[in-house]
C-alpha cells in the first residue's frame, strides 16, 4: 500500500506551488513502483485539502501567461492519478475544496469522516472550477447536480456527499480513517494492476486534462 499525503496543515493543505511538482513526483512513483498495488491519498492535520493557495494566486507578479503556464503544468499530471493503474482511496478528513474535491473525485474511493466537507468552491471567488472538476463531478453526481454545486458553491457534508454517490463510506474521525483506508486497499493486494489499469481507462473514457 502506497501513501501519499498532503503535508501543509498550517494552511489545511493548500496546494502551495511547492507542493504541485512534490505530489506530480508521488504519483509517479506509485505509478512506476510494481510493489504497490493500492494508493491512499490523504491529508495531515485534520484536513484533506481547502484547495488552491489563493495567496500565491493574489501575488501582484503573477502574470495571465505565468497563471496559464502554472496551470498546464498542473495538469499535466493530474491525468495520471485519474487513470493510475491501481486503485485510489481517498481518505477525507475536514475539507476537500475546490481542487481538494478535485483531488477526491480523483480517487476511486472516498472514505470520509463525519468532519468531512465538500465543496466546489471556485465560484464564491469568481472562478471557473477546473482541476478536471467539470468532468469528474457531472459523472459522480450528475448534470443537473452537479450544475447546482458549482454554480452556488455550496458546501456538502459528508452524509449528503454519501447520497450523491461522492462518499463510499463514512468511518469514524482520527485513527479509524487510517483504518478503514487500508483495510480497504489490503481487498486490492492481489488484483492484477494491469487488469484494473484497462478496467479504469475504459470507464474514465481516458480522461484527459481541461485545461
Amino acid at each position: 500500500i502506497g501513501t501519499i499525503t498532503l503535508n501543509r496543515p498550517e494552511a489545511r493543505n493548500a496546494l502551495s506551488m511547492d507542493m504541485r511538482p512534490a505530489l506530480a513526483a508521488a504519483v509517479a512513483q506509485m505509478r512506476d513502483d510494481a510493489s504497490v498495488h493500492a494508493v491512499i491519498l490523504t491529508g495531515a492535520g485534520g484536513a484533506f485539502c481547502a484547495g488552491g493557495d489563493i495567496s500565491a494566486m493574489l501575488d501582484p507578479q503573477r502574470t495571465p501567461l505565468g497563471s496559464r503556464s502554472s496551470m498546464r503544468k498542473l495538469h499535466q499530471w493530474f491525468p495520471e492519478l485519474v487513470n493510475l493503474e491501481k486503485p485510489v482511496i481517498a481518505a477525507v478528513d475536514g475539507p476537500a475544496f475546490g481542487a481538494g474535491l478535485s483531488l477526491a473525485l480523483a480517487a476511486d474511493f472516498v472514505l470520509a469522516t463525519r468532519r468531512a466537507r465538500f465543496c466546489a468552491v471556485f465560484g464564491r471567488i469568481g472562478l471557473v472550477p477546473d482541476l478536471g472538476l467539470l468532468h469528474l463531478l457531472p459523472r459522480i453526481v450528475g448534470l443537473q447536480k452537479a450544475k447546482e454545486l458549482a454554480f452556488t458553491a455550496r458546501t456538502v457534508d459528508a452524509q449528503e456527499a454519501r447520497q450523491l454517490g461522492i462518499v463510499y463510506d463514512i468511518v469514524e474521525d482520527g485513527a479509524a480513517l487510517t483504518l478503514a483506508a487500508q483495510a480497504l486497499a489490503r481487498r486490492f493486494g492481489d488484483a492484477s494492476t494491469a487488469a484494473i489499469g484497462m478496467a479504469k481507462t475504459i470507464m474514465n473514457q481516458s480522461f484527459e486534462s481541461d485545461a
